[in-house]
């Protein structure tokens, strides 16, 4: 789910620390420059993340595409996962231990043997079997330290989070109602220690 899609979810962010104005868009193109995402490489690896233009999911190029738009930086965090489904891992390695009997002669084989098989089994066909990538879009508003992530999804959100402190040594912290209290100075100590000791009640009898 992009930008573009008609319907949206967003996880808010708050980004800590400080950039100075000089330097930050020179900061910002060494992070996705030196993060972007690359192919998997690595036949056994089974996930790749990285950065990528908003234009261009697929051409990590960011000397080519912009990832400034007016006051905002606007990128995508892809995600490229490979997984083989269960139940073809299942389909091959009954076949395989099927051929095995017929060759041996013999009426059952080990439960470490087919274990082994199934693990080859699984070896060659993650090999073979192509990344599917995900992408969600990034919308950091530098001027209020404010980020938005076009997803709500657990595993995607913390990949943001550990990419972004990577590339560009800054946090990410979620905002939701306590954090929000957390970070804004119009809050004095006993209204955020009142505010973050609230606990669920009940109104039923």
């Amino acid at each position: 789910m992009g930008l573009l899609s008609a319907s949206l979810s967003v996880a808010r962010y708050r980004v800590e620390g400080e950039t100075e104005e000089e330097s930050l868009l020179e900061t910002v193109r060494e992070g996705l420059t030196k993060n972007a995402i690359s192919e998997i490489e690595d036949e056994y690896a089974e996930i790749a993340v990285g950065w990528t233009p908003f234009e261009s999911p697929f051409d990590p190029d960011f000397e080519k595409f912009s990832y400034t738009f007016g006051t905002y930086f606007l990128f995508s965090l892809r995600i490229d996962k490979k997984s083989v489904p269960g139940k073809i891992i299942q389909k091959h390695t009954a076949m395989e231990i099927t051929k095995r009997l017929k060759e041996s002669g013999r009426d059952f084989l080990s439960r470490n043997e087919k274990t082994d098989i199934k693990d080859t089994i699984t070896e060659k066909l993650m090999r073979q079997m192509p990344s599917t990538p995900n992408l969600y879009d990034v919308l950091w508003i530098h001027e209020d330290n404010s980020l938005l992530f076009l997803t709500t999804q657990k595993a995607a959100n913390e990949e943001l989070e550990t990419l972004f402190k990577t590339s560009f040594k800054r946090k990410l912290i979620r905002l939701f109602p306590y954090t929000m209290v957390e970070g804004n100075p119009n809050f004095s100590d006993k209204e955020r220690d009142l505010i973050t000791n609230l606990g669920p009640v009940k109104f039923s009898r």
